[in-house]
Protein backbone atom coordinates (compact mmCIF):
# COMPACT_ATOMS: atom_id res chain seq x y z
CA UNK A 1 0.00 0.00 0.00
CA UNK A 2 1.80 3.23 -1.44
CA UNK A 3 1.58 6.46 1.43
CA UNK A 4 -0.94 8.22 -0.95
CA UNK A 5 -3.44 5.45 -0.38
CA UNK A 6 -2.61 5.26 3.52
CA UNK A 7 -3.52 9.11 3.78
CA UNK A 8 -6.21 8.22 1.61
CA UNK A 9 -7.18 5.24 4.15
CA UNK A 10 -6.75 7.67 7.12
CA UNK A 11 -8.99 10.40 5.67
CA UNK A 12 -12.00 8.32 5.27
CA UNK A 13 -11.48 7.08 8.97
CA UNK A 14 -11.01 10.97 10.07
CA UNK A 15 -14.36 11.69 7.52
CA UNK A 16 -16.18 8.75 8.91
CA UNK A 17 -15.82 10.10 12.29
CA UNK A 18 -17.00 13.73 11.48
CA UNK A 19 -20.00 12.17 9.77
CA UNK A 20 -20.49 10.63 13.18
CA UNK A 21 -20.12 14.42 14.68
CA UNK A 22 -22.66 15.99 12.21
CA UNK A 23 -25.45 13.35 12.71
CA UNK A 24 -25.95 14.15 16.08
CA UNK A 25 -27.66 17.71 15.35
CA UNK A 26 -29.80 15.97 12.40
CA UNK A 27 -30.49 13.26 14.71
CA UNK A 28 -32.56 15.54 17.30
CA UNK A 29 -32.30 13.45 20.40
CA UNK A 30 -30.55 15.19 23.77
CA UNK A 31 -27.74 12.59 24.60
CA UNK A 32 -28.56 13.77 28.44
CA UNK A 33 -32.42 11.94 28.05
CA UNK A 34 -32.83 9.53 30.21
CA UNK A 35 -35.25 6.83 29.76
CA UNK A 36 -34.61 3.59 31.98
CA UNK A 37 -37.56 1.19 30.37
CA UNK A 38 -35.24 1.63 26.98
CA UNK A 39 -31.92 0.38 28.55
CA UNK A 40 -29.54 -1.65 27.24
CA UNK A 41 -31.22 -1.88 23.89
CA UNK A 42 -29.89 -3.03 20.53
CA UNK A 43 -29.84 -1.07 17.45
CA UNK A 44 -33.04 -0.64 16.00
CA UNK A 45 -35.91 1.28 15.52
CA UNK A 46 -36.24 4.88 17.13
CA UNK A 47 -32.04 4.38 18.80
CA UNK A 48 -30.18 3.43 15.60
CA UNK A 49 -26.93 2.31 17.57
CA UNK A 50 -29.01 1.47 20.41
CA UNK A 51 -28.94 2.66 23.87
CA UNK A 52 -26.88 2.71 27.21
CA UNK A 53 -27.31 1.41 30.89
CA UNK A 54 -29.66 4.41 31.27
CA UNK A 55 -31.70 4.79 28.52
CA UNK A 56 -29.73 6.96 26.62
CA UNK A 57 -29.72 7.19 22.33
CA UNK A 58 -25.88 5.86 21.78
CA UNK A 59 -26.00 7.55 18.44
CA UNK A 60 -26.24 10.78 19.99
CA UNK A 61 -23.79 10.11 22.80
CA UNK A 62 -21.30 9.11 20.02
CA UNK A 63 -22.15 12.03 17.96
CA UNK A 64 -21.72 14.88 21.03
CA UNK A 65 -18.50 12.60 22.30
CA UNK A 66 -17.30 13.21 18.33
CA UNK A 67 -17.09 17.14 18.97
CA UNK A 68 -16.05 16.95 22.55
CA UNK A 69 -13.25 14.14 22.52
CA UNK A 70 -12.08 15.07 18.45
CA UNK A 71 -12.86 18.64 18.42
CA UNK A 72 -10.84 20.04 21.63
CA UNK A 73 -7.89 17.27 21.34
CA UNK A 74 -7.56 19.15 17.99
CA UNK A 75 -7.40 22.10 19.80
CA UNK A 76 -5.27 21.23 22.76
CA UNK A 77 -2.87 19.85 19.90
CA UNK A 78 -3.17 23.23 18.20
CA UNK A 79 -1.94 25.23 20.68
CA UNK A 80 0.93 23.16 21.90
CA UNK A 81 2.02 23.21 18.06
CA UNK A 82 1.77 26.78 17.80
CA UNK A 83 3.52 27.27 20.97
CA UNK A 84 6.23 24.92 20.95
CA UNK A 85 6.96 25.83 17.58
CA UNK A 86 7.68 29.40 18.01
CA UNK A 87 9.70 28.98 21.25
CA UNK A 88 11.62 26.55 18.93
CA UNK A 89 12.36 29.26 16.46
CA UNK A 90 12.87 31.59 19.47
CA UNK A 91 15.54 29.97 21.05
CA UNK A 92 16.89 28.55 17.51
CA UNK A 93 17.19 32.27 16.24
CA UNK A 94 18.29 34.18 19.61
CA UNK A 95 20.39 31.44 21.24
CA UNK A 96 22.10 32.35 24.16
CA UNK A 97 20.54 32.57 27.58
CA UNK A 98 17.25 32.45 25.74
CA UNK A 99 17.95 29.38 24.50
CA UNK A 100 19.40 27.65 27.44
CA UNK A 101 16.28 28.91 30.00
CA UNK A 102 13.88 27.43 26.92
CA UNK A 103 16.13 24.19 26.88
CA UNK A 104 15.98 23.98 30.76
CA UNK A 105 12.36 24.57 30.94
CA UNK A 106 11.40 21.57 28.32
CA UNK A 107 13.95 19.70 30.08
CA UNK A 108 12.26 20.06 33.70
CA UNK A 109 8.52 19.58 31.25
CA UNK A 110 9.81 16.17 29.80
CA UNK A 111 11.14 15.10 33.38
CA UNK A 112 7.68 14.06 35.04
CA UNK A 113 5.45 11.76 32.44
CA UNK A 114 3.08 12.74 30.38
CA UNK A 115 -0.03 11.42 31.75
CA UNK A 116 1.12 12.52 35.61
CA UNK A 117 1.22 16.39 34.10
CA UNK A 118 -2.12 16.14 32.72
CA UNK A 119 -3.08 14.58 36.07
CA UNK A 120 -1.55 17.25 38.02
CA UNK A 121 -2.92 20.17 36.62
CA UNK A 122 -6.16 18.76 36.32
CA UNK A 123 -6.27 17.63 39.81
CA UNK A 124 -6.97 21.37 40.71
CA UNK A 125 -10.43 21.50 39.35
CA UNK A 126 -11.79 17.43 38.27
CA UNK A 127 -13.97 17.54 35.53
CA UNK A 128 -13.36 20.68 33.82
CA UNK A 129 -12.23 21.32 30.61
CA UNK A 130 -9.84 24.09 30.89
CA UNK A 131 -7.41 22.44 33.33
CA UNK A 132 -7.55 19.06 31.37
CA UNK A 133 -6.77 20.64 27.75
CA UNK A 134 -4.42 22.78 29.21
CA UNK A 135 -2.51 20.01 30.80
CA UNK A 136 -2.83 18.43 27.54
CA UNK A 137 -0.93 21.38 26.19
CA UNK A 138 1.68 21.67 28.92
CA UNK A 139 2.56 17.89 28.05
CA UNK A 140 2.67 18.15 24.06
CA UNK A 141 4.75 21.37 23.59
CA UNK A 142 8.12 20.30 24.12
CA UNK A 143 8.18 17.63 21.52
CA UNK A 144 7.36 21.00 18.56
CA UNK A 145 10.05 22.44 20.74
CA UNK A 146 12.50 20.52 20.51
CA UNK A 147 11.94 19.31 16.42
CA UNK A 148 11.37 22.92 15.73
CA UNK A 149 14.58 24.19 17.18
CA UNK A 150 16.62 21.53 16.46
CA UNK A 151 15.49 21.88 12.53
CA UNK A 152 15.86 25.75 12.57
CA UNK A 153 18.87 25.24 13.70
CA UNK A 154 20.22 22.97 10.94
CA UNK A 155 18.83 25.16 8.48
CA UNK A 156 20.51 28.53 10.25
CA UNK A 157 24.06 26.51 9.95
CA UNK A 158 23.78 26.32 6.19
CA UNK A 159 25.65 28.75 4.16
CA UNK A 160 23.06 30.39 1.95
CA UNK A 161 21.58 31.24 5.20
CA UNK A 162 24.85 33.27 6.24
CA UNK A 163 24.91 34.63 2.69
CA UNK A 164 21.37 36.00 3.14
CA UNK A 165 22.63 37.60 6.44
CA UNK A 166 25.95 39.46 4.86
CA UNK A 167 23.37 40.43 2.11
CA UNK A 168 21.53 42.08 4.85
CA UNK A 169 18.43 40.13 4.32
CA UNK A 170 16.56 40.22 8.10
CA UNK A 171 15.03 38.33 10.24
CA UNK A 172 11.31 38.09 9.09
CA UNK A 173 13.03 37.07 5.30
CA UNK A 174 15.12 34.23 6.47
CA UNK A 175 12.41 32.79 8.56
CA UNK A 176 9.83 32.99 5.46
CA UNK A 177 11.97 31.63 2.94
CA UNK A 178 14.43 29.17 4.93
CA UNK A 179 13.44 28.28 8.63
CA UNK A 180 9.52 27.55 7.90
CA UNK A 181 9.84 25.42 4.42
CA UNK A 182 12.25 23.06 6.57
CA UNK A 183 9.88 23.44 9.61
CA UNK A 184 6.53 22.97 8.53
CA UNK A 185 6.47 19.32 7.80
CA UNK A 186 8.15 18.10 10.33
CA UNK A 187 5.50 20.04 12.68
CA UNK A 188 2.58 19.16 10.53
CA UNK A 189 3.60 15.39 11.21
CA UNK A 190 4.46 15.74 14.66
CA UNK A 191 0.58 17.62 15.14
CA UNK A 192 -0.82 14.20 13.77
CA UNK A 193 0.66 12.51 16.44
CA UNK A 194 0.22 14.81 19.37
CA UNK A 195 -3.38 14.85 18.13
CA UNK A 196 -3.98 11.57 18.34
CA UNK A 197 -1.88 11.38 21.70
CA UNK A 198 -3.87 14.08 22.93
CA UNK A 199 -7.66 11.84 22.21
CA UNK A 200 -6.05 8.74 24.11
CA UNK A 201 -5.31 10.75 26.91
CA UNK A 202 -8.91 12.26 27.21
CA UNK A 203 -9.72 8.99 27.22
CA UNK A 204 -7.61 7.58 29.68
CA UNK A 205 -8.07 10.12 31.98
CA UNK A 206 -12.19 9.42 32.31
CA UNK A 207 -10.76 6.03 33.82
CA UNK A 208 -8.83 7.55 36.97
CA UNK A 209 -11.26 9.87 37.32
CA UNK A 210 -9.43 13.77 36.64
CA UNK A 211 -11.22 13.62 32.71
CA UNK A 212 -14.88 14.73 32.16
CA UNK A 213 -17.48 13.00 34.61
CA UNK A 214 -20.50 11.29 33.85
CA UNK A 215 -23.56 12.48 32.32
CA UNK A 216 -20.91 14.21 29.80
CA UNK A 217 -20.78 12.32 26.69
CA UNK A 218 -16.97 11.86 26.10
CA UNK A 219 -15.85 8.50 24.54
CA UNK A 220 -14.00 7.89 27.52
CA UNK A 221 -15.90 8.28 30.25
CA UNK A 222 -19.10 6.04 28.32
CA UNK A 223 -16.34 3.30 28.34
CA UNK A 224 -16.46 3.91 32.26
CA UNK A 225 -19.54 3.78 32.55
CA UNK A 226 -20.23 0.85 30.48
CA UNK A 227 -17.65 -1.54 31.59
CA UNK A 228 -19.96 -3.21 34.16
CA UNK A 229 -22.43 -3.80 31.01
CA UNK A 230 -20.12 -5.50 28.93
CA UNK A 231 -21.65 -8.86 28.81
CA UNK A 232 -25.60 -7.60 28.38
CA UNK A 233 -24.66 -5.02 25.95
CA UNK A 234 -21.33 -5.41 24.14
CA UNK A 235 -21.48 -3.12 21.50
CA UNK A 236 -22.23 -0.33 23.34
CA UNK A 237 -19.32 -0.49 24.54
CA UNK A 238 -17.23 -1.06 21.84
CA UNK A 239 -18.94 1.87 19.88
CA UNK A 240 -16.67 4.25 21.60
CA UNK A 241 -13.85 2.15 21.65
CA UNK A 242 -14.35 1.78 17.85
CA UNK A 243 -14.19 5.20 17.08
CA UNK A 244 -10.55 6.34 19.77
CA UNK A 245 -9.15 3.49 17.28
CA UNK A 246 -10.60 5.39 14.09
CA UNK A 247 -10.01 9.10 14.75
CA UNK A 248 -6.01 7.33 16.48
CA UNK A 249 -5.17 5.33 13.36
CA UNK A 250 -6.73 7.86 10.37
CA UNK A 251 -4.62 10.55 12.71
CA UNK A 252 -1.02 8.23 12.41
CA UNK A 253 -1.94 7.38 8.82
CA UNK A 254 -2.00 11.08 7.83
CA UNK A 255 1.23 11.73 9.46
CA UNK A 256 3.51 9.99 6.88
CA UNK A 257 5.60 11.80 4.36
CA UNK A 258 5.93 11.42 0.83
CA UNK A 259 8.98 10.09 -0.02
CA UNK A 260 11.13 9.94 -3.36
Amino acid sequence: MTLSRKRLLGGAMLAAVAGIALLGPLHGVDPLRQNLSDALLPPGGAYPLGTDHLGRDMLARLAAGARLSFGLALLAALLAAVAGTLLGLLAALRGGWAERMLLGLADAVQALPALLLVVLVTAFAPGAFLPLYLGITLALWVEFFRISRNAAAGVLARPQVEAARLLGFGTGHILRRHLWPEVAPLVATLFAFAAGTAVTTVAALAFVGVGARPPVPEWGSMMTELLPYYAEAPLALLLPALLIFLTVLGLHLLAGRERA
